[in-house]
């Protein structure tokens, strides 16, 4: 699909919800199978209410709602009335939705009885809470007059290194997204099931557990409750799920339960892994385990979802992958110069899911934002002759450790084929005036100094940890990934 392939007149809610056929399931849930005539009628029932409110076509609307049938129907809902989304965590604190509640300026705000108060708290004037509500309203109605290019979604940039940003997206974004990376890598089909790891505020998993398999009649699994190895165990035998949304912290914990070995994960063809670079030797443990095939890849909020990943059949472990359809990828220097293969460099990825912006941040904007539909990332990626990215770490990342500069992800890779190591972080600390390396490491009946030894023997030298600190686990952001804010 072509940015020309899709009408003019374009309604998000139109595509993905109401042209499926009704008697099929859209969601399976603790409560048993939703079918998208039953989703779509509580679509239309929120929006009218949303429209009673005074919400309005162009107005944004915050959702802090948890995973839920209330939830999808009210992001579905939003978008069927033209109103922008902005869906945020729901174990936040009240500092945070204060931040949130500011920056947004929604005209309503979707919460649940878990965030309610909260929210209160930090200040919101106008609140619906969706599980307090019957929603009698008509169960019919019109979607708006919308277009492809209408400012419709936002997505907040997970915080890890500053305060969250709002990336505003146009409607085009998750129909090109669908058809590239869902249909063009995944192969996507009307009989898979999907289920997330990540909960949906977070817009990986959304997008393929509510988004994307909307596109072809098939159906997400949603479920309130904390993400746990156990309560995805339980949920894989109860659903059988196709395909496995994950991340790297996750498949490391399933790797390491104590039953893992005594899972039966056959139902799934395949699992996607993103947010944080997966460890070749994570990887090898979790085909060992599970022989489940990982399709890691990496994406953005500033594109809207994955531009580079592996594919069915031709994954290669430690690396990103290879550009997804519709996307084009350079590695550049910091003149945004184009690099030769095998020589490490920013990332620049330029397709029509490109955000228009960061609200309220121009001059962010331009350096991220460099033309139209093309974003430079943070990442720091190497390409091959073959056309394989491998993830090098964050621009921001780097340290510089006697005069060299080093990727912490290097050191943590090497950490990671450590038996004894589950999971780690390297971040820099100053000592003398010099940075060096310090390790956050998981880890059992292991020393410092043999982890130190461990790394000098496989890379060089003055890339060893020069601390080591066990932690009975890392500190994480609401979407998954290492809060390196937090490790001191």
């Amino acid at each position: 699909m072509r940015y020309d392939d899709i009408p003019p007149d374009f309604n998000i809610t139109s595509w993905f919800v109401d042209r499926n056929d009704p008697t099929r399931t859209a969601l399976h849930t603790n409560n048993g199978p939703v079918t998208y005539g039953e989703l779509s009628t509580l679509v239309n029932r929120m929006g009218n209410a949303l429209l009673e409110l005074g919400v309005r076509q162009g107005d944004r609307v915050l959702i802090a709602v948890g995973d839920s049938v209330e939830f999808v129907a009210a992001w579905y809902a939003v978008q069927k009335i033209g109103a922008v989304t902005a869906e945020v965590y729901t174990f936040l604190q009240v500092k945070d939705y204060e931040y949130y509640l500011g920056y947004v300026s929604p005209v309503l705000v979707l919460a649940d009885r878990a965030t309610a108060g909260k929210l209160r708290e930090a200040g919101a004037r106008r609140m619906l809470v969706v599980d307090e509500v019957s929603f009698d309203q008509s169960p019919d109605l019109a979607a708006a007059p919308t277009t492809r290019d209408d400012v419709a979604i936002w997505k907040f940039t997970t915080g890890s290194t500053g305060a969250p940003k709002a990336c505003v997206l146009p409607a085009r974004s998750p129909l090109l997204s669908f058809s590239w990376y869902a249909q063009g890598v995944l192969g996507i089909q009307p009989d898979d099931v999907v289920l997330p790891v990540p909960k949906l505020f977070f817009g990986y998993a959304r997008d393929l557990a509510a988004l994307f398999p909307f596109g072809v009649g098939a159906a997400g699994i949603v479920f309130p409750e904390r993400t746990t190895p156990e309560r995805l165990f339980d949920l894989i035998a109860e659903n059988r799920p196709t395909i496995l949304v994950n991340v790297p912290t996750m498949m490391s914990a399933m790797v390491n339960h104590p039953a893992a070995r005594d899972q039966d994960l056959s139902c799934l063809r395949l699992c996607t892994s993103a947010g944080e670079a997966l460890p070749a030797e994570l990887h090898r443990r979790w085909m060992d385990t599970f022989g489940v095939e990982v399709l890691d890849g990496i994406g953005s909020s500033e594109a809207y979802h994955i531009y580079l990943s592996n594919r069915p059949g031709e994954a290669r472990q430690g690396t990103l992958g290879q550009v997804v359809p519709g996307y084009r990828a350079r590695v550049i220097d910091l003149d945004g110069v184009e690099v030769p293969d095998g020589t490490p460099g920013r990332l620049e990825v330029t397709g029509e899911t490109v955000a228009l912006e960061y609200f309220q941040a121009p001059e962010k904007t331009a350096a991220t934002f460099p033309r139209p539909h093309t974003v430079v990332s943070g990442d720091l990626v190497v390409r091959d002759p073959d056309g394989f990215f491998t993830y090098q770490g964050r621009a921001d990342d780097l340290l510089k450790v006697g005069g060299v500069w080093v990727a912490p992800a290097e050191i943590e890779n090497c950490l990671m084929a450590h038996p004894a190591v589950t999971e780690c972080a390297v971040v820099g600390y100053q000592e003398d005036g010099l940075t060096k390396p310090r390790a956050f490491v998981v880890a059992f009946d292991v020393s410092a100094t043999e982890l130190q030894d461990f790394v000098k023997s496989r890379l060089s030298p003055h890339k060893y940890p020069r601390d080591v600190r066990f932690v009975a686990e890392l500190p994480k952001t609401p979407s998954g990934k290492v809060d390196r804010k937090e490790l001191k």
